[in-house]
């Protein structure tokens, strides 16, 4: 019984030792994008002193590294429990995302994502309105997160219920926040829900518009990236290839 308690004891010691050596090194995996975020396969939640050390280069870095880990096969071990269990007295997310609602996109699994890393808004279309911005003001200038990034992707239904100016009760308010993006999208096909590539073009639009509508709306997010406190982004995830196409603007 003894000598079953001394290997337990030992056992939890070595995990305990090498989740503090990999910690301590978060900034260099950072550095060299070797996916801080996500590396550890057994350990806790983000923490502070790991999260104020990222930039908002190195947090992007690390999501397209987890992104990549995801769609080869490789994701990470994670241990869930641990990491609800170590973040329940505090959080400390890196980022902050606005992603749809489609059930076929969820950010942390397509990122590889720890419970804990991120604060992720989820809405048809990825649009924004006074509360997600709030929300988005509270997880930046109040929480700390470094990231905010705006997330589609392909062939979207929401996008596609614009361009047929589709009428269901909210959705009605809903669909006309993108249809400025139908509008605004440059292409010389056919300019059709039935075409996906006009989809995905729009979609991409929608991205771009949504990420210029939180600057104009939020006075305090555009302070924040022109002081460089913070960097807003966007991405495309493809639902066929389950790779996510970061891009900045």
């Amino acid at each position: 019984m003894s000598g079953r308690h001394e290997t337990c004891q030992s056992h939890d010691h070595f995990h305990r030792r090498s989740f503090l050596r990999t910690s301590g090194a978060i900034t260099a995996l950072a550095i060299v994008g070797a996916g801080a975020l996500s590396s550890i396969a057994y350990a806790d939640a983000l923490t502070k002193a790991q999260r104020d050390k990222l930039t908002p280069d190195d947090i992007l870095a690390l999501m397209k590294n987890g992104n990549k880990r995801f769609y080869t096969g490789k994701r990470q071990d994670h241990n869930y429990l641990a990491q609800q269990r170590s973040s329940a007295k505090g959080q400390y997310p890196a980022a902050v995302l606005l992603t749809c609602i489609d059930s076929r996109a969820p950010a942390e699994t397509i990122l590889d994502l720890r419970i804990g890393d991120i604060f992720n808004s989820r809405v048809a279309g990825n649009v924004e309105n006074s509360d997600i911005l709030g929300s988005m003001e509270f997880s930046c200038k109040l929480s700390g997160a470094k990231v905010v990034l705006v997330m589609g992707h392909t062939a979207c239904g929401a996008i596609k219920g614009a361009i047929d100016n589709a009428e269901l009760g909210n959705l009605t308010g809903l669909l006309a926040k993108i249809k400025p993006a139908v509008a605004a999208t440059t292409y010389t096909g056919e300019r059709t829900s039935k075409n996906y590539a006009f989809v995905d073009a729009v979609a991409r639009k929608n991205v771009e518009i949504t990420m210029t509508n939180i600057r104009k709306g939020s006075p305090v997010l555009a302070e924040m990236e022109t002081n460089g406190a913070i960097k807003i982004a966007g991405a495309m995830y493809n639902l066929e290839t389950g790779v996510v196409d970061f891009f900045t603007g």
